[in-house]
């Protein structure tokens, strides 16, 4: 595979039999050997895991030291409740464009004094200059 880079799991990845394939710049399972109908019967069964390592890890802090200020600042990019989320919670959202579409969507979580965000892998690039864009006036990114 061309110039891939690698999660920390890859290693336990292949150790377990992994179909390793490019997505989005990383070598990433698709599939073990057990095949995707046991899997799916083991993770409702019991549990799964995802390996979320190449999505982008991001870091919203509020310049004012609130975590208000970041939740407002988001706000005005998703159309989500992140004031109102509780501290250690987590909410799925959504990007969304000037005319009422969706760009992309991520998971956000309310850490105290901050928001930790968790973005696609393929986009997350162009959500880091988004928010970037439009966060600047009152957060810094991480």
């Amino acid at each position: 595979m061309p110039d891939l880079s690698r999660t920390p799991l890859y290693e336990l990845h292949v150790e377990l039999g992994a179909k390793m394939v490019p997505f989005a710049g990383y070598e990433m399972p698709v599939q073990y050997p057990l095949g995707v109908m046991k899997e799916h019967l083991h993770t409702r069964a019991k549990a799964g895991l995802f390996d979320v390592s190449h999505m982008g890890q991001v870091v919203l802090w509020p310049k004012s030291g609130e975590y208000a200020d970041a939740a407002l600042a988001l706000e005005t990019l998703v159309p989500v409740n992140v004031l109102g989320l509780g501290k250690m919670r987590q909410r799925y959202a959504m990007f969304t464009t000037e005319n009422a579409g969706i760009s992309d969507d991520l998971m956000l979580a309310n850490l105290g004094n901050h928001i930790f965000l968790v973005l696609n892998a393929a986009c997350k690039d162009d959500d880091i200059a988004h928010l970037k864009a439009h966060t600047a006036e009152n957060c810094t990114l991480e």
